[in-house]
């Protein structure tokens, strides 16, 4: 996870370098526990979520100083879940590990559990290309044999271009498909994880 991922005025995350985005989300509410500097042990916020190759964001609706977006990395996405209980919403839950930077320890760091709740609409687009891309990666990942510290990054060469030919769209979901990329504001493209000076960006 990375608390407060770069984000463009309209509230898009900014992409990576090879990173695609599938689709977004909107009204979707979102909990999140071990925030630093919350007033709780566990944040809850409405917005949208975007989903890629790469990674899972929330953007909250209302962005406060301490909770504007959370960016997950699908490798680091663990023990997930649909859930469909009788009284309350459809929701995917699960656990997801930190992004550690290159200079600290991992002990520092604590796993979060986090919860996505279908407020508004039906999921029957989000939850199949959630957890087909997740599968997707995890082979890759597999494929590639990566050592003991997976940079979240190595998601990017999963090919999705066959999963989305392929998706089948509920329309009780609200869920937005990307079939082109979102044109965004800059052509500003990430390079990794670890905070780096501006000039190093692009």
């Amino acid at each position: 996870m990375a608390l407060n991922p770069n984000l463009f005025p309209n509230g898009m995350p900014v992409p990576f370098t090879n990173e695609l985005f599938v689709l977004a989300r909107d009204g979707v509410e979102f909990e999140i526990d071990k925030i630093p500097g919350a007033n709780s042990d566990r944040v809850k916020a409405k917005g949208t979520i975007y989903l890629s190759n790469v990674r899972m964001v929330f953007v909250s609706n209302k962005p406060d100083p301490v909770f504007t977006a959370f960016d997950m990395p699908l490798l680091y996405v663990r023990d997930e879940k649909f859930n469909q209980p009788i009284f309350f919403c459809n929701n995917i839950s699960g656990l997801v590990e930190p992004v550690v930077p290159e200079d600290q320890h991992r002990a520092l760091y604590s796993t979060h559990s986090f919860k996505i709740l279908f407020k508004e609409g039906g999921c029957g687009t989000f939850v199949p290309l959630f957890f087909n891309l997740l599968s997707s990666v995890r082979q890759y990942n597999q494929h590639m044999n990566a050592g003991p510290r997976v940079d979240p990054l190595q998601a990017a060469q999963t090919p999705v271009d066959e999963m989305m030919r392929h998706a089948y769209v509920d329309p009780n979901d609200p869920t937005k498909i990307f079939l082109q990329q979102p044109a965004t504001e800059s052509q500003l493209r990430r390079r990794t994880y670890q905070s780096q000076p501006a000039e190093n960006a692009m």
